[in-house]
């Protein structure tokens, strides 16, 4: 017998009811990040860990978990919540949850109808059963515990129609066997929210590995870090437009420890037009700037310091997605609930504020892709290091634009070529 497939484009509806809220089981949002472990009060046969995020107290167990991955599941709730607000539902597939703290987050903060929290760990059961029941909420009617393999989950959802708003896929290394099965799950206009911890193939050590992952030949450049971004993103890119889909990233959060690489991005129907901001990135060792080049562009690729001829000091990495790694002003929206809730401000000086501001700085559209390290320009100019405050104060009396980067501390993206970034920095010295 044949089992009849309708797009769906033609099934906006849920398959589970959406309860009313129960104030009386919420949590506040207020509360502060603590993570601390609690001692465990109950002796029971499994090993427990307790700790409080946000004000949400929850068990490890014996799954993996990293506490300073607590900034990326704060802009994962952050857009979540957005979502619900503009279309007044939620539905969450975390398809690789660990502990559950992201799916009891989803549920409570960012109010979802319904989450499913599927991990492929069948010893995980009891742990993310507890968490998920300390929301108040009861199993099948607002969330639901599922124990298999990533794609397998999101395939049965696909074939069953039931589509989600928001698929969160927080995986181990650069695997991206799960994006088709993840775009197919994902409901029309949805958000996808996926990961890569694989800081080697980023920094250009492994190009076969990111060919093979993602559809990019990456080499060593100043900018690995934001190149692991960009190769994340090119990736999905190429994935969703042989499925008739067009992606935009929303934000791009880079985090040292792992390394983590984070992408928002929104799937929507539609190719991308005339393969725009997914294209191939130069640097030139010689004289330290970095170029983009189209597709159409192939075997022209040099650097204007060469005299337009080959040079052996120019080396090129993609196709990666060339274009901007945030939406202004979807990352303000995000500032702006962070402040109603707590998590952001002047008066609270907290990490995830200065991080918001940053994305929003990093979204000027003058800005090209990559960045500027200052310690390579003060090797370049043969001077000291020059501080950071003082050279944005320069290059912006100058009138160039310039940010700081979220990705590192002591770089700058800036449409400044590298001779005047040279030039700039002999003359602080003087």
């Amino acid at each position: 017998m044949l089992l009849a497939l309708a797009p769906k484009t033609l099934s906006p509806f849920s398959f589970l009811p959406n309860p009313k809220p129960n104030p009386k089981n919420q949590i506040p949002k207020f509360a502060t990040l603590n993570q601390n472990p609690v001692p465990n009060s109950e002796p029971i046969d499994r090993k427990c860990e307790y700790r409080t995020e946000r004000g949400l107290k929850f068990d490890t167990g014996e799954t993996f978990f990293r506490h300073e991955s607590a900034t990326g599941r704060d802009l994962g709730v952050l857009a979540a919540t957005l979502y619900k607000k503009s279309r007044g539902k939620l539905r969450v597939l975390d398809a690789l949850c660990g502990c559950g703290i992201r799916s009891l987050r989803y549920l409570v903060e960012a109010e979802a109808d319904f989450v499913l929290a599927n991990d492929g760990n069948v010893e995980s059961r009891d742990v993310i059963t507890e968490n998920l029941r300390s929301s108040g909420e009861e199993e099948e009617e607002r969330w639901k515990v599922t124990l298999m393999d990533a794609n397998r989950i999101m395939t049965e959802c696909y074939l069953n129609r039931d589509f989600y708003d928001l698929i969160d896929i927080d995986s181990f290394g650069s695997d991206s066997s799960f994006l088709r099965s993840a775009i197919n799950a994902l409901r029309m206009d949805g958000l996808l929210y996926v990961t890569s911890t694989d800081g080697f193939s980023s920094g250009g050590r492994r190009p076969q590995q990111t060919l093979a992952a993602y559809g990019a030949y990456v080499r060593p450049m100043p900018y690995s870090n934001e190149l692991g971004l960009r190769m994340l993103i090119g990736g999905v890119v190429r994935v969703a437009s042989v499925m008739g889909y067009r992606v935009t990233p929303l934000f791009s959060y880079y985090s040292y420890h792992g390394p983590v690489f984070r992408v928002m991005l929104r799937v929507i129907r539609g190719k991308l037009p005339d393969s725009r901001h997914y294209g191939f990135i130069s640097y030139c060792r010689d004289c330290g700037n970095s170029h983009e080049f189209s597709w159409d562009e192939l075997g022209r690729i040099s650097c204007p310091c060469s005299d337009s001829k080959v040079s052996m000091s120019l080396v090129v990495s993609g196709p990666l997605w060339t274009g901007p790694l945030h939406d202004a002003a979807y990352i303000t929206d995000m500032l702006t609930l962070a402040k109603e809730w707590g998590w952001a401000g002047s008066d609270t000086g907290t990490d995830l504020d200065k991080l918001l501001n940053t994305m929003v700085a990093e979204s000027d559209p003058r800005l090209p892709f990559g960045f500027i390290n200052l310690d390579e320009v003060a090797s370049r100019a043969k001077v000291n290091s020059p501080a950071l405050k003082a050279v944005v104060s320069a290059l912006q009396k100058e009138g160039y634009a310039v940010s700081r980067s979220h990705i590192e501390s002591n770089a700058l993206k800036t449409n400044c070529p590298m001779s005047e970034c040279i030039r700039i920095a002999q003359e602080l010295q003087q």
